[in-house]
């Protein structure tokens, strides 16, 4: 049985708005496939991360700037969103009945969508046109590698109004015994970074780990630096569908059955992409409506990683042509 938060969940989540369509101005701005969620134990509650010693904790950050308001909707009979909360990450509040119980404050027939593992061409944009469509709203998970290689697709993701938060560096599963601790800080925080390097803005404070797996010593660690872990409350599991039918299957199947949830996709995968249309088109049918999730403040980016990343990161070579080739006199 889902707990209520109580004095728990007021400190964390606060409404913003509430609408029967889009109504958020404004709204908060915005590889292989991943492998199957298998967390070997339920992870410790983040909320304990908030007992750790006041000097191991990360400053407070200045309140989330506001994003450009996007378009009023045109579609009457949109999904759109039904309503905004607020979340205030100090400590690391948990989000996901796969992992964590905390904080149950989705109502009956609420959901949150979710995207992990973009930018990627062609099938983010899909995603994006999709949401778009129907007015709605979702939270995307980028893998840091992939915003260095589509910076320009993570950009649209943002500037079209959707939460932005981070994935790791490279999709490691951070509950790999090789890695050390320092390693696994590293995926973390080049993750980070690489999504404020691709965005020139920090992103959302909101970090899924690469298979839903959680070591209790990184739980700890984002904790102490103020970010909201997301599990989830059901998987698509998209990455294994054969067809996007089995997507749309399989999420309004768990759907009917948990009757709200946080809901976990790939913007990465083409199945979801192709799914999208119509799995937002059934949520409708079924009564069911989109709750954005907007973070207080945005993520602090620790400086020593966002200087490694600028050496890193190779630009694009606009032409190796010589100039010559390039620019022609034709009249003087």
């Amino acid at each position: 049985m889902r707990i209520a938060a109580g004095l728990i969940f007021a400190g964390t989540v606060s409404l913003l708005a509430s609408s029967a369509a889009w109504s958020q101005t404004p709204p908060a701005k915005g590889a292989t496939a991943a492998p199957p969620a298998a967390p070997a134990a339920a992870a410790p509650a983040p909320a304990a991360a908030a007992q750790a010693p006041a000097a191991a904790a990360a400053p407070v950050p200045p309140k989330q700037p506001p994003q450009p308001a996007r378009a009023a909707c045109t579609n009457p009979n949109a999904l759109g969103v039904a309503r905004t909360v607020e979340i205030d990450t100090t400590g690391g509040p948990g989000f996901g009945f796969e992992h964590f119980k905390q904080l149950d404050f989705l109502r009956d027939h609420e959901v949150v969508l979710t995207f992990d593992d973009g930018p990627w061409p062609g099938n983010t944009p899909a995603v994006l046109k999709a949401l778009a469509d129907e007015c709605t709203t979702g939270i995307f998970f980028p893998i840091g590698k992939h915003a260095t290689y589509h910076p320009e697709i993570l950009r649209q993701v943002y500037a079209a109004g959707h939460t932005v938060g981070s994935h790791t560096w490279s999709h490691e599963n951070l509950n790999n015994k090789k890695l050390t601790e320092d390693q696994k800080k590293d995926e973390i925080e080049r993750g980070l970074a690489a999504v404020k390097w691709a965005l020139e803005t920090s992103p959302s404070p909101f970090f899924r780990f690469p298979a839903l797996q959680h070591p209790p010593e990184m739980v700890t660690y984002l904790g102490n630096r103020n970010i909201a872990i997301f599990s989830c409350d059901l998987d698509s599991f998209d990455f294994k569908s054969k067809n996007s039918q089995q997507v749309i299957d399989t999420v309004m199947k768990k759907l009917a059955k948990l009757g709200k949830g946080i809901i976990l996709m790939h913007d990465f995968q083409k199945h979801t992409a192709e799914a999208l249309p119509t799995l937002l088109t059934q949520l409708k049918a079924g009564g069911y409506k989109v709750v954005a999730m907007r973070a207080k403040f945005p993520a602090t980016v620790l400086p020593q990683y966002e200087q490694e990343l600028a050496k890193d990161v190779k630009l694009p070579t606009v032409s190796s042509r010589p100039v010559n080739s390039v620019v022609t006199t034709v009249d003087q």
